[in-house]
């Protein structure tokens, strides 16, 4: 039996987005997984999969621990001897590509976003540019989740020796079922990620200070990547915003959800855009390739200018006018455009035929 090495950067990505991919490969091919942390390790393994620990540094770019990456990668491409890799993620993405181009082993790469480093020209900017040349040059294939995201590698020369464009990673329309909207005095918007610059939580928290009051509930749910506990705690204690920390299970929290708000900087493909919108949840999210993909402005959701907190209140403003009728019809809209366009089994066919065709 051939064998499937799969570098990601957390366990809770491939469980939670790539599982069927996981599914399919298992019926055929022995899969290892190389996580960084447990969260989701038991429900991999029950399925199936070998699991192997290495430590990921996910935020920031410090040399010594980049190489020890590296060399870990190394070491595991030689333990296990894959016939193929499959990366996910920044990281995995460079440092997995590096060992790989080194070992003479084939790999897939997924781009999943560009990260905040593709935001800003600079030094760090053109280093990200020549790493990732130099991961990608020899990939099978490189996975895009946006048009957007492709042109832009494209653009740099950053190529491997095909490339591909899927709907992010779909939508498991089975798991995130059609919800029945709720009828409450109280419009809930619920933010879903982690609480962090980029996914504009300043401008999210800018608008629920300016709403406040106007029974509208702001809800946060996910863990504090940046430095915002405080804040957070005080705005939680004026009534301003709810926090329910981190979770693994998001659709109870989608149920209760008058409407979900993503007003972030960058994405490759919106997961929590999909999700809600299977949900049947009208969506608020930022005009960015990633997100505008996924809703249509006035019939499953609204659009904002990223980093633009005036932007985001007119839009949140406009889903407020909205009888509850109207919201039901944008939240129905939102669950037919999942199951024509963003189905992950269409996705994991994607993938599985591009494996199957270089393992054949």
């Amino acid at each position: 039996m051939k064998t499937v090495l799969i570098l990601a950067n957390a366990s809770t990505g491939v469980y939670d987005f790539r599982n069927e991919l996981m599914l399919a490969l298992l019926k055929k091919y022995k899969v290892v997984v190389s996580v960084p942390d447990e969260l989701c390790i038991r429900e991999l393994e029950a399925e199936g999969c070998e699991i192997i620990h290495t430590p990921l540094d996910r935020r920031g770019m410090n040399p010594k621990k980049d190489a020890g990456l590296f060399l870990s990668y190394g070491r595991l491409l030689k333990e296990v001897k894959p016939d193929l890799v499959l990366t996910y993620t920044i990281k995995p993405n460079i440092y997995g590509g590096f060992a790989c181009r080194w070992q003479k082993i084939p790999y897939i790469t997924t781009i999943t976003g560009l990260g905040s480093a593709f935001q800003k020209n600079g030094l760090l900017k053109s280093m990200i540019i020549r790493m990732y040349r130099m991961g990608l040059r020899g990939a099978e294939c490189v996975f895009f989740q946006n048009s957007q995201n492709r042109n832009i590698f494209r653009g740099y020369k950053i190529t491997g020796k095909k490339d591909k464009l899927v709907s992010g990673s779909g939508v498991n329309l089975e798991v995130h079922h059609a919800e029945e909207y709720p009828v409450d005095e109280t419009t809930r918007f619920l933010f879903v990620g982690r609480i962090m610059k980029e996914k504009g939580i300043e401008e999210l928290l800018a608008a629920a200070k300016a709403l406040h009051g106007e029974n509208v509930s702001f809800e946060l749910l996910g863990y504090c990547d940046d430095d915002y506990q405080e804040l957070l705690d005080a705005y939680e204690s004026q009534g301003i915003i709810i926090q329910h920390g981190f979770h693994t299970d998001v659709q109870p929290f989608l149920k209760q959800a008058s409407a979900l708000i993503l007003p972030t900087y960058h994405e490759g493909m919106s997961n929590v855009l999909m999700e809600a919108s299977a949900s049947a949840r009208p969506v608020i999210a930022s005009n960015i390739s990633g997100c505008k993909e996924i809703f249509e402005e006035g019939v499953t959701g609204f659009g904002c200018e990223p980093e633009n907190a005036e932007s985001l209140i007119q839009a949140i403003r406009k889903f407020l006018k909205l009888t509850v009728e109207e919201r039901v019809q944008m939240g129905i809209a939102a669950r037919r455009k999942m199951e024509k366009e963003f189905d992950r089994r269409l996705v994991t066919a994607s993938y599985m035929e591009e494996i199957d065709r270089f393992l054949a």
